[in-house]
C-alpha cells in the first residue's frame, strides 16, 4: 500500500468550520470539510480512500482537489469554475410580445409550432422549437394540452342568446312527468 500524502494545511480547523457555515453553494461545503479532515490528520497524513470514506466523495475527486489545494492555494481551491449562466436569446421586447401571444384569446393560436413561426416570421430570428416551449413554460407557466380556443369570429352576443334560450327549448322537449302512485 502507497504512503498516504502528506499535505499541510495553513488554516485552523475552527477557520475552516466557520468558513463552512459561511459557504453558500454545497461544493464549497464538501470541499472545506475535506480540509478539515486533512487538518485532523496532521503530520501522518490520511490516504485518498480514507478521505472519500470520512467525506462521502469519490476518491477521484479527493485526489483532484487534494492536488488544486497544494498547487494553487485555497482561493483557487474554492473556486468552482462553473458559470451557471446563459443569457437568454429572447429580448425583454420579445418576452412581453409572446405574453401578449399566448393570454389573447382571440389569437387562433393551435400550438407551440405556430408560435414559433410567428416569432421568426416577427422577429426574423431562428428559435428552437423546445427553446420556446422551454420559456414559455418557465415564463408563463403555459402549457401544450389546453382547452380548445373559442372561434375568433364568434359573435358574443349570439353565444348570450343560445345560453338563455337553450335550457327553455330543452325544458320544453322534457315530458312531463304523471304521478302515478305506488299500489
Amino acid at each position: 500500500m502507497a504512503k498516504p500524502l502528506i499535505i499541510t494545511v495553513k488554516e485552523g480547523v475552527e477557520e475552516l468550520k466557520k468558513c463552512i457555515r459561511m459557504a453558500k453553494t454545497p461544493t464549497k461545503k464538501k470541499r472545506l470539510k475535506l480540509l478539515v479532515e486533512i487538518k485532523k490528520a496532521g503530520d501522518k497524513g490520511i490516504s485518498k480512500r480514507d478521505l472519500s470514506k470520512k467525506t462521502k466523495l469519490n476518491h477521484n475527486t479527493v485526489q483532484v482537489w487534494r492536488k488544486k489545494y497544494e498547487t494553487e492555494g485555497i482561493s483557487a481551491f474554492l473556486e468552482d469554475g462553473r458559470t451557471g449562466f446563459k443569457p437568454s436569446e429572447i429580448t425583454v421586447e420579445e418576452h412581453a410580445a409572446i405574453g401578449t401571444k399566448l393570454n389573447d384569446p382571440y389569437n387562433g393560436l393551435q400550438g407551440y409550432k405556430e408560435l414559433k413561426h410567428w416569432y421568426e416570421a416577427t422577429y426574423n430570428k431562428e428559435i428552437k422549437y423546445n427553446t420556446l416551449l422551454k420559456y414559455c413554460v418557465r415564463h408563463f407557466q403555459s402549457s401544450c394540452k389546453v382547452a380548445r380556443k373559442s372561434h375568433v369570429k364568434k359573435d358574443a352576443e349570439q353565444v348570450e342568446h343560445f345560453k338563455k334560450t337553450s335550457f327553455q327549448s330543452a325544458m320544453g322537449f322534457l315530458p312531463e312527468r304523471k304521478n302515478v302512485s305506488k299500489r
